[in-house]
């Protein structure tokens, strides 16, 4: 399989990483970036062809990687438009660019499918929510989750729109658990710790609960109730947070990022999360 990156950032580069340490036979990775220092880098480490232009690594690729910002993904897809082929995939990796924004440029002839893969998949420890669009084959799938799956699960959403929930929960998702070690942290420091035990306990307990709660077999709400003990500090801590509507909080948040991903999907042009 001949993959073409456009884009050599962060998320760019744990992708093809994790796709080189899987070690599997037959896969040729080309990647475009206008930055020298960045092809330098991706070439140097990984051993990738290299180029400065988007259109120079589109020709014979099975898929293509959209791996740039929302706000020069029409400059790239009118650089690409006349290169792209019939059957070929583009994967779509970039928040607010819909399934018809890239057909629109492309015309309806190669595959497109939406991705929305998350940070922590710079340390191979992500999970990317996914959309087929309408031309999509079994093998178009299959070559999607061979990409993402290096830096973690997948997840497939039937419906284009959902895209935007996938973004608030798991796009954005990471900063929220990043804010509540902040907080546990000032928390600490309020009650009288010092700030570098106050920080060593909160991120600590942050990474422990998650790793607890991915092993576990069991769902957050059961592993909840086994560290609650009736009349203790923890059904004390819960309730307080109960009473300043805790859940109602994060669901506001979470609609918040999933307006903002429908208003970048009109245009607005921002970074994505």
């Amino acid at each position: 399989m001949l993959i073409a990156f456009i884009g050599g950032g962060n998320m760019a580069t744990a992708l093809v990483s994790g796709l080189q340490k899987s070690g599997r036979h037959g896969l040729v990775i080309r990647v475009a970036d206008p930055s020298d220092d960045a092809r330098r880098r991706l070439q140097s480490e990984y051993g990738v062809e290299v180029a400065d232009r988007a259109a120079d690594v589109v020709p014979g690729a099975d898929v293509i990687v959209l791996a740039v910002k929302p706000q020069v993904m029409p400059l790239v897809l009118d650089e690409i438009a006349d290169r792209v082929e019939p059957g070929q995939l583009i994967l779509s990796i970039a928040a607010g660019t819909t399934i018809g924004d890239i057909t629109g440029a492309t015309g309806p002839g190669p595959a497109v499918i939406r991705a929305m893969p998350n940070t922590p998949a710079l340390i191979g420890a992500g999970i990317t929510g996914l959309y087929a669009g309408d031309g999509c084959k079994p093998h178009h799938r299959e070559q999607a989750e061979r990409i993402l799956e290096s830096a973690g699960p997948v997840v497939w959403v039937e419906e284009e729109r959902l895209m935007d929930a996938v973004t608030a929960i798991s796009g954005s998702g990471p900063a929220y658990f990043f804010l509540l070690a902040e907080a546990l942290t000032r928390a600490g420091e309020r009650l009288g710790l010092p700030p570098d035990i106050a920080s060593a306990l909160a991120e600590k307990t942050c990474s422990g609960a998650g790793a607890m709660l991915e092993a576990a077999d069991e769902g957050a709400d059961v592993l909840r109730e086994r560290v609650t003990s009736p009349g203790g500090t923890t059904q004390a801590a819960l309730e307080a947070l109960a009473s300043s509507n805790f859940e109602e909080i994060v669901y506001e948040a979470a609609r918040a990022a999933e307006q903002r991903g429908r208003e970048l999907a009109g245009g607005a042009g921002e970074s994505p999360p």
